[in-house]
């Protein structure tokens, strides 16, 4: 008892002391019960008396609490206490009583202020309390607003709400709906694989043909089995031979090679970035982050936008090379078509592309509604996506591909804008490339106007609303330079050009030692400059504007550089890293890692029960676990809906040759 009562003493001290201790303290309450409901109000002169007198309960209901503890004033804006501790007081250890009252947790937003010069601008706090659970939130937000009244600081209660709430998810029909969605995949999934091992055991030696001579019969053997349309549509689930083709390490001859270097390394960059604003969103030192974008490396996350100019300008490359080189294999082609004839086939080729890469689209996008709308029930922290809420009403616009083109404050899937970009670059792409073997001067004088009048307009914007590029703030003015695609197109176009000039010259340049030496110094050199240049320049607003109108295609042209002497042969050691076989799996699988990786992320911050402790070290460590997450789970999306949909168009199609190639994806805010 005299220990405890020295605690007390200490405790008074601190408070008259320091102007936060006394937030949410429960020896303050006695005078403050009056206004409560009566149930409530019994329950906590209970609970204040027990606390009182030491009991064990009261103190662990207390201590389950959050409270001021350290680090205010270096951004701890997180008094959380502990919410699975405050359960737990319901299932006490064996010979332990269970505690008299049946209490639930609850998050309070406290918006607060001290002395002008301790909290120039007031702070938003979220505290958790474990209390009664006869006492509402209405409650709670009375006594902590009339108890948190002091001369030394202004306290407001801005929002009071249960944790968890009241949101069901076995209750949701969208959850159904995905449900019956993926139990649908997992059973045409089981049925075409055990009808791909009964069509092995039916036809022996059938097992190592590629997928196209699978299907018929060998030399004269009658006897061998061919499926019919519905067991050839079936096949295109079976996870054996879809699993095989994600996973094997080789590709065409034809085959760039050192994309798939480029695509998985991108990325991993974006991977890395978007963890790093992962932990800043809650971590309870926040004042680390000015510290660590101080350090030269920071450049890496901070500059980090030039890895969505890297996809972009994969993209414009592959859908040039690709279509260039199945045109030239298809005699009618050669021929001059006429305008119906284009027409027809460009939209013959957004249909593929819709069909290609809508449905694991579309699937990840109903997971991310429910899933945050799930999160924001059980999360003591405050996110601030809005998923639940613009999934629900603006999912068309990502079904059409045209959700950049309004602010992110509507936008599903924040991430997801590239794809829209994607998609409409797309479209652009093939309407050049329809018209370049005709009217080739005409191509290429329009793609000079556009990426000219690309480069005027970022400039324009960027002025006109005084941006100065800050690593501080890489994602400023997201609305109107970030997103939108008359700002980011230039990319694409270097990349229409570079994957234009491979098909022309077949691959084969002839660079001399100096040639080479030069291109990739200067490569090299800029897109160091673009990404580590910014640290100790103070770029004003003409500047500024130079820079992003410039930058996105400069850095793409060091990466046309890349491509064309890797190709060539003239890439070394790049070459071999960039062209690692290893590589060629994870290279497969970046479309739906880069759907799923913030899912992962938002489930595994939100969920926490209280804040990280921030440090290099863990983000590190952290990242490494997002990676490998995400491959994983995009494994298992692609087995159930990229790679049968890739075989059911060309089943539809009754061709072999290779599709219009999916997006690289890319960074997002």
């Amino acid at each position: 008892m005299e220990r405890l009562v020295s605690v007390c003493a200490l405790l008074s001290v601190v408070r008259a002391t320091n102007p936060l201790a006394g937030i949410a303290d429960p020896a303050t309450w006695g005078p403050h019960l009056a206004p409560l409901e009566p149930a409530c109000r019994v329950s906590l002169q209970h609970y204040l008396a027990a606390l009182d007198n030491g009991t064990a309960w009261a103190v662990r209901l207390a201590d389950a609490s959050g409270r001021y503890a350290s680090q205010f004033f270096f951004g701890n804006d997180f008094w959380l206490g502990s919410r699975d501790l405050c359960a737990e007081l319901s299932m006490p250890p064996p010979g332990d009583p269970n505690p008299p009252l049946d209490v639930s947790f609850h998050v309070a937003k406290l918006q607060l202020a001290l002395a002008q010069d301790l909290t120039p601008q007031s702070r938003v706090v979220l505290l958790g309390v474990c209390l009664p659970r006869t006492c509402s939130s209405q409650d709670i937000s009375s006594l902590l607003q009339s108890s948190g009244q002091d001369s030394s600081r202004s306290l407001r209660v801005l929002q009071v709400r249960a944790v968890p709430g009241t949101y069901s998810l076995l209750a949701d029909y969208k959850f159904h709906i995905l449900s019956g969605v993926f139990i649908a995949l997992v059973l045409l999934m089981l049925v075409g694989s055990t009808y791909e091992q009964l069509s092995r055991q039916l036809s022996p030696g059938r097992g190592n043909q590629s997928e196209e001579t699978a299907e018929k019969p060998r030399g004269g053997d009658s006897t061998a089995h061919k499926p019919g349309l519905a067991g050839q549509v079936l096949l295109c689930f079976s996870v054996q031979s879809n699993g095989s083709k994600i996973l094997q390490c080789g590709v065409s001859e034809e085959s760039l090679t050192c994309v798939h270097g480029l695509r998985f390394i991108s990325l991993a960059w974006v991977i890395l970035v978007h963890t790093y604003l992962q932990v800043f969103a809650i971590a309870e030192n926040k004042t680390l982050r000015s510290v660590t974008e101080r350090n030269f490396m920071f450049q890496t996350i901070s500059n980090a936008t030039f890895s969505v100019d890297t996809f972009f300008f994969i993209s414009g490359l592959l859908v040039t090379f690709v279509y260039l080189k199945a045109s030239s294999k298809r005699k009618s082609d050669m021929k001059k078509p006429s305008l119906k004839t284009k027409i027809f086939k460009l939209l013959y080729l957004m249909l593929y592309r819709f069909i290609r890469l809508t449905p694991a689209y579309l699937f990840v996008l109903g997971v991310v509604e429910v899933s945050v709308r799930w999160v924001r029930n059980n999360t003591v922290f405050e996110p601030s996506v809005a998923n639940h809420i613009n999934c629900a009403h603006y999912w068309w616009r990502n079904a059409l591909y045209i959700n950049s083109l309004f602010p992110n404050s509507e936008m599903c899937m924040l991430w997801s804008w590239y794809m829209a970009n994607d998609t409409q670059f797309y479209i652009l792409g093939i309407l050049l490339l329809l018209f370049v073997g005709s009217h080739f001067r005409i191509v290429a004088a329009f793609w000079i106007v556009i990426l000219a009048s690309s480069w005027s307009t970022t400039a324009l914007v960027s002025y006109f609303n005084n941006y100065e590029a800050r690593i501080q703030a890489p994602f400023a003015l997201f609305d109107e330079l970030y997103d939108k695609p008359w700002t980011r197109v230039g990319p694409y176009l270097v990349g229409l050009v570079t994957g234009w000039l491979l098909f022309r010259t077949n691959c084969r340049l002839n660079m001399t030692p100096v040639v080479v030496a030069a291109g990739w110094l200067l490569s090299l050199s800029c897109m160091c400059c673009l990404v580590y240049g910014l640290l100790h320049l103070q770029l004003g607003v003409v500047a500024s504007a130079a820079y992003v109108a410039l930058g996105h295609t400069a850095w793409a042209f060091s990466l046309s550089w890349v491509v064309l002497a890797c190709c060539a042969g003239y890439g070394g050691v790049v070459n071999n890293l960039l062209s690692f076989r290893a590589l060629y799996p994870l290279s497969r699988l970046t479309y739906c890692a880069y759907l799923v990786h913030p899912v992962i992320m938002v489930l595994t911050t939100f969920l926490m029960d209280g804040p990280l402790h921030l440090h290099n070290g863990i983000v590190v460590i952290l990242y490494l676990g997002n990676v490998v997450a995400a491959f994983l789970l995009a494994f298992l999306i692609s087995l159930a809906f990229e790679a049968p949909v890739v075989r059911l168009l060309k089943l539809a199609t009754g061709t072999s040759q290779p599709p219009p190639p999916a997006p690289a994806p890319p960074s997002a805010h």
